[in-house]
């Protein structure tokens, strides 16, 4: 007989695509407040001298990448963003992935998501974090959303290490 605990691994796939809509969600919000907040470029001291608040407007990917190209990789980087998100959700509801791969996913997903729903309605991404080191060296501004795929893809990876490998 079967117990209530044992149910398959493809029936979860609901709360990681809910950990996905909480990352959407969360970004979403902060964007909206910094938004309604700040005005471009404003900048305020959160940590003096390390870490700052700021509004900048990123049409390109991380750290400005393609930032200058005309507009066309803004559905380049839609479109990755979507396919990415549909493969890493596909691979969730199949059960394919261990309990950490799916908090990578989701991750990874749910910031995805929140980037591409900036680049659609406004053209470009909301980024309003800062680190620099006093006020010479900075790291470029990033968001929630970009965040949540970094924290994502070191989790990817911590889980690539964990599984045996095949001969």
């Amino acid at each position: 007989m079967e117990s209530v605990m044992s149910v398959p691994r493809f029936n979860r796939w609901p709360r990681w695509m809910g950990l996905a809509l909480l990352v959407i969600v969360l970004d979403q919000l902060s964007k909206i407040y910094f938004n309604s907040q700040y005005q471009y470029g404003d900048m305020q001291d959160v940590i003096p001298g390390y870490f700052s608040f700021t509004l900048i407007y990123n049409p390109g990917a991380a750290f400005s990448f393609l930032r200058d190209a005309g507009g066309w990789q803004k559905y380049l980087f839609t479109v990755l963003a979507l396919a990415v998100s549909a493969y890493l959700g596909w691979n969730i509801i199949k059960g394919r992935f261990s309990t950490l791969m799916n908090v990578a996913a989701s991750f990874i997903i749910g910031g995805a998501i929140g980037n591409v729903i900036d680049r659609l309605a406004y053209g470009h991404v909301v980024d309003f974090i800062l680190v620099h080191y006093q006020h010479s060296w900075y790291y470029p501004a990033f968001n929630l959303a970009d965040s949540f795929i970094c924290v994502g893809a070191v989790l990817m990876v911590l889980d690539s290490l964990k599984q045996p490998r095949s001969s």
